[in-house]
């Protein structure tokens, strides 16, 4: 039956307004995009906006995961329709299903259940994964919890102006760092104005680095191995993305990470509120979570715990061991805050985060051990990571910003890694054949320029 036409104007129309409300930029190797309007709108801008970069990332998983777990995309299709689909608030599963009907729209066949998988895909992968195999035969899992990202807080007599000042590195696998290039500006018809980076087809930052018009900032780092996972909570994207929307407050941010907590993706949060000029260290563990707060401080994080409680019980995390990676970035983070005290602002925090000095050698190098590091480079391995040496896999970008920017929902980024060296994958593959398998993947990821983003009002 032949649809009115009236009806088909009204198709026409409304896919016009949506148009007009969402836009793209391609810039200094990010992508930005403007997204506005209900859950259902702002799915399908982002899906038809970004629909080719979303299905070159969902192949990209589908090839990687089983690399990385054994488990197939089919594995984790079935594990989030039974364990998180009825835990999604409705707004957001209208979200994915908007992004499953824009790249519909643009000739490419996927589910809201497939963009699950990709939102959940770490705590899926490093988290229920290990968890259900140590179920099976205890102790035999292998801890996969990662151990990634450098980052700071800081406000008071620390920064150059007394107000907050904040900044990440994000490290990851290079095969999917290459592809954490997307700075979304997202106006929801309920909560907050976000800016934040993240992966194409993500509703949530996922590295994290989220800026509100509420003036809350966030970000965090990892636990390293840490172990534990809880299959009848809330997943961590969700409540992710719910504190950035809806948060108003640091209260509201501990809240709202804590209702329902998975053990999914354990962090230490590093959160400030404009407001107040007040900062925060949430570190949330699944048994175990604490939080410190201050108007007069920094907090850093480069993957170590501190909550002794939380080390013991649920992390395998040696807090002796001064050569492991996070311990090492911990003792560079105890030095910059020294040399930096009173002059951190936007410029010095981007020379924070693409910082090389190796406070063990006394010398400025490519590993593991730096802010900035690069395990490609490094014969040591990664342990904490479970990466071998030379992996593929380090620091991949960066972001910075300050109260006086973050009022206008402003921030600077960084696409590569921030102390300016390159990645290429031809001659990494020459080096070391035994990753050739990524090479269908994985490709060049350049050092690119700081660059400013805002948020369109």
């Amino acid at each position: 039956m032949r649809k009115p036409l009236t009806t088909i104007l009204l198709l026409l129309a409304c896919i016009t307004t949506q148009a007009q409300k969402s836009s793209r930029e391609d810039k200094n190797g990010w992508i930005y995009i403007h997204l506005e309007g209900t859950p259902k709108e702002i799915g399908y801008q982002h899906g038809s906006l970004l629909a080719t970069e979303i299905d070159d990332l969902l192949n990209t998983l589908q090839y990687y995961l089983p690399h990385q777990t054994g488990k197939d995309w089919a594995f984790y299709r079935e594990a989030v329709e039974k364990m998180f689909w009825k835990k999604i608030d409705k707004e957001y599963q209208e979200e994915l299903q908007g992004i499953a009907d824009g790249l519909k729209a643009k000739g490419f066949n996927y589910d809201a259940i497939d963009l699950v998988v990709l939102n959940a895909n770490i705590e899926l992968a490093q988290y229920y994964v290990p968890w259900l195999a140590d179920k099976a035969h205890p102790g035999s899992a292998d801890n996969k919890a990662p151990g990634n990202c450098s980052g700071f807080i800081a406000t008071g007599s620390y920064t150059a102006d007394g107000l907050i000042a904040i900044g990440h590195n994000n490290w990851t696998d290079y095969i999917l760092g290459e592809r954490w290039n997307v700075i979304a500006d997202i106006v929801p018809a309920k909560g907050n104005h976000i800016i934040m980076d993240c992966m194409p087809g993500l509703i949530h930052s996922g590295d994290d680095f989220v800026v509100t018009s509420a003036g809350i900032l966030i970000t965090e780092t990892t636990i390293t191995g840490f172990k534990g996972f809880d299959e009848h909570g809330i997943p961590e994207f969700v409540r992710a993305r719910k504190a950035a929307q809806y948060a108003n407050s640091i209260d509201d941010f501990v809240r709202i990470m804590t209702k329902g907590n998975n053990g999914g993706y354990a962090n230490d949060w590093l959160v400030g509120d404009t407001k107040t000029n007040e900062i925060a260290r949430l570190e949330l563990g699944l048994k175990n979570f604490k939080v410190w707060r201050t108007k007069d401080g920094i907090y850093t994080g480069s993957n170590f715990p501190s909550d002794p409680n939380l080390i013991a019980e649920e992390t395998t995390f040696k807090t002796s061991d001064s050569t492991n990676s996070p311990n090492s970035r911990k003792r560079r983070w105890e030095s910059l805050t020294n040399n930096y005290k009173g002059k951190i602002d936007a410029e010095t925090g981007k020379t924070i985060e693409g910082d090389t000095y190796n406070e063990l050698t006394n010398a400025k190098e490519a590993s593991r051990c730096v802010i900035a590091g690069r395990v490609d480079t490094d014969p040591k391995g990664c342990p904490e990571w479970s990466w071998p040496p030379f992996y593929p896999g380090g620091t991949v970008q960066g972001k910075v910003t300050t109260a006086a920017l973050a009022k206008d929902l402003k921030f600077w980024a960084h696409m590569g890694n921030p102390n300016g060296e390159d990645f290429l994958a031809a001659p990494f593959f020459q080096l070391h054949p035994e990753f050739q398998w990524q090479a269908k993947y994985l490709h060049d990821m350049k050092s690119n320029p700081w660059t400013l983003f805002e948020a369109k009002k």
